[in-house]
């Protein structure tokens, strides 16, 4: 008997459909380098290990605690609100099994699902928040945050009786890492010089535009597995029709928002925006993730060029309206466009796999039954998250200390020196408020002299070189400091170098890692009005970390100077026209 049932069992299972399940969460786990590759490109090459790092731990963390806990409040048969408590994934789930699929095809295939929706957070909150805080967040949205509304929507739950129609995650995935990515980024605040006095954001440049784009066709391709093996199944002539339908959708929808993206920046800004347009292929495919199979391709291609605008206002409201610093557009890109796909389905659903939409007869029903799904989910996700970071703030602190976001995330967070070891790489473009220690040393009590009023030997210098020697991360702050002690003029160069120390002690691979030549500054001012040692100590209280590797100040007699398309000589050739 017992050799007939497992014979019974095999033969329920079918190959076509557990193919199908393991092809897409292989495609799916393999978005992670998509997005890693889309943040670090986004964001500046200090921060680069760190973001690697955070895209790596989200399925790390997220796999063994959705194992442990998440899968069961997520697919349990508890009640419309909550799953059941299952560790180690022990109990019957054969009422949501899909037909021909073994339990633990489906439970991976569910497992990088919840991954995706962790990582999307990490770009939001990029550049600036501790790494053991971002650990404990993403232990969080594994746990329960993402598994409760999932259940709701996919696990039977009291959304999916109403007939809420998600089909491979827009809400349940994209706009839940979307809203925790909006709460995150605002509790953190903006990167340090974001924002200028006047409140206008600044252009934070990324370093990597084409690592950007090889993240966005990493992600396109693996959509085709996101969306289309969400069909569950390909063993019937009805799922391989709408698998075919789910992949033109799909492709259909980010090809039309990039375009609509690129006319209208194109139009607006004298020039298609690079960046943006990448953002625009994004928001199309989150946006048709809910209704891939429920809309037909004129459907597919409207919803496309709504989160082709959309993305485009979304990220100019949040960073010049709300002030919410985003470096990558996450908040954009996976929960405006989630929300706002998700919500247009319920217009342009033809009625084959759900109920009909607004503009096929359906009535308004279904769309309010889509409006009422985003609208718990976003409340549901926004309170929790609220909770967890100011836990998490609270305790081990959320936000990186002001003087290790300068140096950058790779050192101070993991010891790493860069993560381009052998290039040398341009300073960043930070910023004018960079440290309130910046204006520290603006002025003596007593100033001294300008250096031509000191002229008494003939042959003595009259003018100062001071070449000071700093990280490139300090360049921006030095650079504004200089400027309200009335520096008018410097010289900056990338050089490579160490010094006595030999660099600060580190480790790669677990192995001390040996003397190189590290990226350096070498910023060189000649002075004459201005103090040298208001310039001396000005820079000393910009660049002082007390670590390793601040840099150092040399002072040169300097014998004269001559502007070359003037012809002035000596002091006057040094002072701004």
């Amino acid at each position: 008997m017992e050799e007939t049932a497992l014979e019974v069992t095999k033969m329920a299972f079918s190959p076509a459909n557990t193919i199908w399940v393991l092809l897409g969460a292989a495609l799916v786990f393999f978005m992670q380098a998509g997005f890693a590759m889309c943040e670090a490109g986004f964001t500046r090459a200090k921060n680069t290990g760190n973001i690697l790092m955070k895209n790596l731990m989200d399925f790390c963390i997220g796999t063994p605690l959705y194992w442990l806990i998440g899968f069961g409040i997520m697919f349990g048969a508890g009640t419309g609100l909550f799953g059941w408590i299952d560790p180690f994934i022990m109990k019957d789930y054969g009422a949501v099994l899909p037909a021909g699929v073994p339990l633990w095809a489906y439970a991976i295939f569910q497992t990088v699902f919840c991954a995706t929706s962790a990582t999307i957070v990490s770009g939001a909150m990029a550049e600036r928040t501790k790494f053991s805080a971002y650990c404990l967040y993403s232990a969080a949205i594994s746990l329960f945050i993402y598994p409760v509304s999932g259940h709701w929507i996919w696990g039977g739950g009291w959304l999916a009786e109403m007939g809420f129609h998600d089909f491979a995650g827009s809400t349940a995935v994209h706009m839940v890492g979307g809203v925790c990515a909006l709460i995150g980024a605002k509790m953190l605040g903006p990167r340090i010089g974001k924002y200028g006095k006047d409140g206008k954001p600044k252009a934070i440049l990324g370093h990597n535009l084409s690592i950007a784009a090889l993240g966005v066709f990493i992600l396109w391709f693996c959509w085709f597995g996101f969306n289309g093996a969400s069909t569950v199944g390909m063993d019937s002539d009805e799922l391989i029709e709408s698998a075919g339908l789910v992949f033109f959708n799909t492709n259909l929808a980010a090809a039309v928002a990039t375009l609509v993206t690129m006319i209208y920046t194109w139009l607006r800004y004298g020039k298609p925006d690079v960046s943006m347009t990448f953002n625009a292929a994004l928001a199309g495919l989150v946006g048709i993730t809910a209704g891939c199979d429920a809309v037909n391709p004129f459907g597919a291609a409207v919803i496309g060029a709504a989160c082709g605008l959309a993305v485009v206002l979304s990220i100019g409201f949040f960073d010049n309206v709300v002030k919410i610093d985003d470096p990558v557009g996450a908040i954009s890109v996976h929960g405006v466009c989630g929300a706002l796909g998700t919500i247009l389905t319920g217009f342009f659903a033809t009625g084959v796999s759900t109920m009909k939409g607004v503009f096929y007869g359906g009535g308004f029903k279904f769309l309010g039954v889509q409006c009422l799904g985003v609208l718990a989910t976003i409340a549901w996700t926004a309170v929790i998250i609220t909770v967890v970071f100011t836990l998490i703030k609270k305790t081990i602190g959320l936000r990186a200390d002001a003087a290790d976001e300068i140096m950058g995330l790779d050192r101070s967070e993991h010891g790493l020196p860069t993560a381009y070891a052998g290039y040398a790489m341009m300073p960043d473009s930070t910023y004018e408020d960079a440290e309130p220690a910046v204006i520290a040393a603006v002025a003596p009590e007593k100033e001294e002299a300008p250096r031509k009023a000191k002229e008494k030997a003939p042959d003595a210098p009259v003018y100062t070189r001071v070449q000071i020697i700093c990280r490139p991360g300090s360049l921006e702050g030095l650079k504004a400091a200089m400027n309200k002690i009335g520096i008018t003029g410097m010289t900056v160069t990338n050089v490579m170098g160490y010094g006595m120390q030999k660099g600060k002690p580190e480790y790669y691979r677990g192995t001390p890692v040996e003397v190189t030549l590290l990226p350096k500054v070498q910023v060189d001012i000649v002075v004459s009005k201005v103090p040298v040692r208001t310039v001396i100590d000005t820079a000393r209280a910009v660049l002082h970390t007390g670590h390793i590797g601040d840099g150092k100040i040399f002072v040169y007699d300097v014998e004269n100077v001559v502007r070359v398309r003037t012809g002035e000589e000596g002091y006057d050739a040094l002072q701004a026209d």
